[in-house]
């Protein structure tokens, strides 16, 4: 459960710093549906707001609803794009919500904003005294500081040290203090270590982990499902059918939106998916990887492998020769060539690299079941190309100027020419084998319990408990509001 236990004199503090700073809280009811319910206050503010500034009124831009605009835009319908079936390859319609429009590009600070609203409205976590720490293996961490410097309080990035230089140079115009550790995306546990030396050593900082914080299950749960089945609502014809989502297991924050999606439509299937160079949930396995920001070698915590269908294993080949020929010169060229649209062509670049990796887990999942035109398959864009610049450039650097042929090669060999391999549908067993693997970070490592690991598995209640967790959390975001005087 998420922890609501008040501390008064902590919350006098934080309510007063967010009076000062006028700092107004979004419930999870407004994200959902901001247009509705953003105080019109707020609406006249963002009419003025650029998408990335640093500014408080752009708390009620952490949604998937955004005017697709850099500043000054409102709201809108779910923000996604339609893989064009030339570059798929398959029958089945594969729609992308897209995380470019939120605050710092990406959709982790819509996590990291469920992790830290319940701390702060309880006053559990003090801005004034505390210094927020935020684990990542990439993006949470940008989400986190970004929300701590909307509060006006000091925050600590963790990320590891390949991240790409544009995550870093970000980084340093918000957070207070960056520690980058050794290794890639799969040295998770590195970034674990050094967070145990803080909380040893550091007594006035809070650790907000993704991992294993269930206001991050709790957001993607209640904003992300509730977008994919009105993004699902809004683009299906008579006859389409909700055949499954797929997304990157990361911080499994995503995976909530299974949950939800499984309660809406039961017979939908949902696969999670790693770095085939790194296939912990499917063979156990390890290594490094260039998908950056999902993060491996660990089962996180608040992933309900229960409601996992499918598990997957994307060779990082295919997310990096996408990248490249979706966005240099003459891989659009070569795409223009086979029929795709020039405005599509140009939307390409809302894909990230582990967006390419959910890409092709889609294209399994609709190869895998022979999915055909009136199926719909669901996934995320965590964030754009915005931040991996310098990865294209890496590229260019090692194997020589990007060509249309080279194009048509990266496409035929990693996307039309990708098969069933490398991917797992999950009997009981098969779940409960990669559930079990939770022990050895969470309850050998990390001091969670046997107990509650098992009533991950075996109550029923235990998840559902925490979904229904967001209207107690909007009531006390409310309070909070209420005592700044600044909801009137």
């Amino acid at each position: 459960m998420i922890d609501l236990t008040m501390n008064e004199d902590n919350l006098k503090r934080s309510v007063e710093l967010a009076r000062k700073r006028n700092v107004l809280i979004p419930t999870f009811k407004q994200m959902k549906n901001p247009d509705a319910h953003t105080p019109a206050k707020i609406k006249e503010k963002l009419k003025q707001t650029g998408l990335w500034d640093v500014d408080p009124a752009n708390l009620f831009r952490i949604t998937w609803k955004n005017q697709p605009q850099s500043s000054g835009g409102l709201f809108g319908s779910v923000n996604a794009f339609e893989l064009p079936r030339e570059i798929t390859g398959v029958k089945a319609r594969i729609f992308a919500l897209c995380g470019k429009w939120f605050p710092t590009g990406a959709h982790k600070v819509g996590a990291s904003f469920g992790c830290l609203a319940p701390r702060l409205v309880t006053g559990q976590f003090d801005p004034t005294r505390h210094k927020a720490v935020w684990p990542s293996t990439g993006n949470y961490c940008r989400g986190g500081a970004y929300n701590a410097q909307l509060l006006g309080c000091e925050s600590v990035a963790i990320l590891p040290e390949g991240m790409s230089k544009e995550r870093f140079e970000w980084l340093k115009t918000v957070a207070g203090e960056i520690i980058a550790t050794p290794g890639t995306e799969s040295n998770v546990k590195e970034i674990y270590d050094k967070v145990a030396e803080i909380r040893a050593t550091r007594p006035e900082a809070m650790i907000f982990n993704q991992f294993e914080e269930m206001g991050n299950h709790l957001w993607h749960y209640t904003v992300t499902g509730s977008a994919m089945e009105e993004l699902f609502n809004e683009v299906r014809g008579p006859k389409d059918r909700f055949a499954g989502a797929v997304v990157t297991s990361g911080s499994a924050g995503t995976t909530a939106a299974g949950d939800y999606l499984k309660e809406v439509f039961p017979h939908s299937k949902f696969g999670v998916g790693e770095a085939l160079q790194c296939p912990t949930l499917i063979w156990n396995g390890f290594g490094d990887h260039r998908i950056e920001g999902i993060g491996d070698k660990h089962v996180p915590w608040v992933h309900n492998v229960k409601n996992t269908d499918l598990v997957f294993a994307v060779d990082d080949s295919a997310c990096m020769a996408m990248i490249r020929f979706c966005n240099e010169l003459e891989g659009k060229k070569y795409l223009k060539s086979i029929g795709v649209k020039d405005a599509d062509v140009e939307k390409l670049s809302l894909m990230g690299i582990s967006g390419a990796a959910n890409v092709a887990m889609a294209i399994k999942m609709a190869k895998y079941y022979e999915l055909a035109e009136h199926d719909i398959i669901l996934t995320v864009f965590t964030d754009s190309m915005e931040m991996y610049g310098s990865r294209l450039a890496e590229m260019n650097q090692a194997t020589g100027a990007y060509t249309e042929r080279q194009a048509a090669v990266d496409h035929n060999r990693w996307v039309l020419g990708m098969g069933v391999d490398g991917m797992q549908e999950l009997s009981y067993y098969d779940r409960k084998r990669i559930h079990n693997l939770k022990y050895y970070t969470w309850v050998e490592q990390q001091g969670k319990t046997s107990d509650e690991l098992n009533a991950q598995w075996y109550d029923r209640d235990y998840w559902e408990n925490i979904h229904r967790m967001a209207d107690a959390v909007d009531e006390k975001i409310d309070a909070f509001n209420k005592m700044t005087n600044l909801d009137e």
